[in-house]
Order: structure tokens, then sequence, then C-alpha cells
């Protein structure tokens, strides 16, 4: 998928006109039916007057090939930290109501329990041994502050979650810093649940923020990594319009075979 030409249908062309001659005469085109000026981020001549005009060095920086690439992945991650944290701000909520219903939960838990020992038995299952059952019997016997405080805990982990999705979907420098950060804190505590038990589950989770975190660090060039910030925010000045001098020749190679073939 040509990601360049996806952002294009969905957002517009970017055209832009420098003042600087060399660049001018690269980006504009005389046609038949007007002037054409070449989309700085898929390459394609537009025609009509250009977007925007001025300095080579105040031309708009477009996300385009890697950059846009990386803009995907981190948007992505974003939507994973927004169902994170709306699940986990439902549970606290959960937790909340149940607190007021406490009584009337273990009422039906006791009650219902021995129920189900029968089918267990058939099965050969251990229900009273089961991590289900030791865990729900854990959270109906725990304390109504106790149960306040754990509310307040998935209350404050679901808020981080959606502040550092938010972060990364505006491709955001302090969301992604934020996001380092945050993720970084709680891969100790993923790591000590894999001691108490190793499911694909956690596993996958454990991977995925660190692969994450990774990524962020090396890709953004944080905490001065890779030149830090300067080095980051010059590469990105200099792929607005030195890329499209890529862009070009790309198309005039895709050209040539099509031309050969006819």
């Amino acid at each position: 998928m040509d990601w360049n030409l996806r952002s294009c249908g969905r957002k517009g062309h970017v055209t832009y006109a420098p003042t600087e001659d060399d660049l001018r005469q690269k980006l504009h085109a005389h046609t038949p039916v007007g002037q054409a000026w070449r989309c700085l981020r898929c390459g394609t001549f537009v025609l009509g007057d250009p977007r925007g005009s001025g300095p080579a060095s105040a031309a708009p920086i477009v996300l385009r090939g890697r950059a846009l690439r990386d803009a995907v992945i981190l948007r992505l991650l974003a939507c994973e930290r927004f169902i994170k944290g709306l699940l986990v701000l439902a549970a606290a909520y959960g937790v909340f109501r149940f607190r007021k219903n406490q009584d009337a939960v273990q009422k039906a838990f006791n009650e219902d329990l021995p129920l189900l020992k029968p089918i267990a038995e058939k099965i050969h299952y251990n229900l009273e041994g089961s991590a289900i059952v030791h865990t729900l019997r854990t959270v109906i016997e725990a304390q109504s502050k106790a149960l306040l405080w754990i509310a307040l805990g998935l209350v404050v982990y679901g808020t981080l979650q959606l502040i550092e999705g938010t972060g990364l979907w505006l491709l955001k420098r302090w969301g992604e810093y934020f996001a380092v950060v945050a993720t970084s804190l709680f891969i100790p505590i993923e790591i000590y649940e894999l001691t108490e038990r190793v499911t694909w589950v956690r596993v996958g989770a454990l991977l995925i923020n660190i692969a994450a975190v990774v990524y962020i660090l090396l890709s953004k060039r944080l905490f001065g990594l890779r030149g830090g910030a300067k080095a980051y925010h010059a590469e990105r000045e200099e792929q607005s319009l030195l890329e499209v001098e890529d862009a070009t020749e790309q198309v005039k190679l895709r050209a040539v075979p099509r031309r050969a073939a006819g």
C-alpha cells in the first residue's frame, strides 16, 4: 500500500511554491490546461494554484514515507491505549458499584458455587482450587475501604492510558515521552506477574510494551538518543522538499517499463 497516496486521497494534496528558482522549477510544470504543482507528499502534479508559497525553509513539513509509517504505528498504539483505558475505567465503575452491593453478591456467590461442584467433578475440574474462584473470593471478601482504593487505582491507571493514547494520536512529542515513561513503569509489574503465572496474554502484553518502548525511543530520538530532538527535527525538515526529488525519480522509473511494454 502506498501510504502517501492514501493520505492524499483522504486529506488532499499539499502543494507549495518555493521562492528559490531551482526548487520552484522542480515543483512546477506548465500544461495545456494550466499550471501544475507537485504534491509534497505523494509527488503527483496537481492542476491549479499552490496551497502555499514562500521560502523553502517555511514549507510545510508533510508526513510522508517513513515518517508517515511511523505515524500509522503510533496511532495504532494509541488505539490500543484508548481501548485499554476505557476497559479499565469500566472495571473501576464495576468495582465501585459492586462495593455498594457487596453483601448481596457474596450471598449469591456462596449459594451458587455449590451448584457448580457436581458439574466440575464430572469434568475433573478442581473448582475450589481454580484461580478464577480464588480471585472472585478474594474480591468478594475484601473490605469496602480496600475496594474503594482499588477503584481509585483503576481510575488513575485508566486515565493515564487515555492521556497516553491522546498524546500518541496527536503525534505530540510530550505524548511520546509520556508513553515511554508510563509504559516502562509497568514493565516490572508485568515481569513480576509472569513469575507467578505464565500465560500467553501476559507474555504478549509484555513483548508489545517492550517493543513499543524501544521503537518510540529509537525512532523519535528521545532522551538524547541518536542526536536527540535537534537531530529529529532536522531530519523532519529535510524530508519536506528534498524527498520530492526522490519521488520524482521513482515516478520516472515506474513509467519506463510501462512505455516499454506499450
